[in-house]
C-alpha cells in the first residue's frame, strides 16, 4: 500500500486568502456604495430631459394641428392640456405628455401645479426626496416652459 498524502490548503495559505480579501472589500465597496446615489442623478437627469423633450413634441403637434388648447400624443390616454402652445402644469398636461411611472410603487410622485405653478416628479426612494426633483414651470406668453432639476437630496 501506498502513503496517502492529505491534500488541501494550509492555514497560512486561507489566512493570506482571507486578508486579500479584506483588502479587496475595502477599496471595492466604497466604490459600490457611491453608485446609488450616482444612478439616482442620472435619473433625474434623463427626466429632465424627457420632460424637455415632451413639451417640445407637444408644441410641434399644437402647431401642426392649429389647436393651441390640446393635443393627442402617442401613450397618452387623454389629450395633453396645452398653456401658451406648451404642456401645463397638470396631469392631463405634462404628466400625461411624458408618461412616466408615477405613485408610490413607481419611480417618482408627481405632484400637479396649480394654474401656472411648477408641476414636480420627486425620486422614490431618494434620502432626502425632496431634494431629489425635477420641476416643470409652463411657459409664459411668449417664452419657453423652464424645467430645473435639484439633485442634492440623492
Amino acid at each position: 500500500m501506498k502513503p496517502s498524502k492529505s491534500r488541501g490548503f494550509t492555514l497560512i495559505e486561507l489566512v493570506v486568502v482571507i486578508t486579500i480579501l479584506g483588502i479587496l472589500a475595502a477599496f471595492a465597496v466604497p466604490k459600490f456604495v457611491a453608485l446609488d446615489s450616482q444612478a439616482r442623478t442620472a435619473t433625474i437627469s434623463g427626466l429632465a430631459g424627457s420632460v424637455k423633450s415632451a413639451a417640445s413634441l407637444a408644441r410641434s403637434l399644437a402647431m401642426a394641428s392649429g389647436n393651441p388648447a390640446s393635443v393627442p400624443m402617442e401613450g397618452a390616454a387623454v389629450p395633453v392640456t396645452l398653456l401658451n402652445n406648451y404642456p401645463d402644469s397638470t396631469a392631463t398636461g405634462i404628466a400625461a405628455a411624458v408618461n412616466s411611472n408615477n405613485g408610490a410603487n413607481g419611480d417618482f410622485t408627481f405632484t400637479a401645479g396649480a394654474g401656472a405653478g411648477a408641476a414636480t416628479w420627486t425620486k422614490n426612494g431618494a434620502p432626502t426626496p425632496a431634494n431629489c426633483v425635477v420641476s416643470y414651470t409652463p411657459a409664459a406668453v411668449g417664452s419657453t416652459p423652464t424645467v430645473a432639476t435639484t439633485t442634492t437630496g440623492c
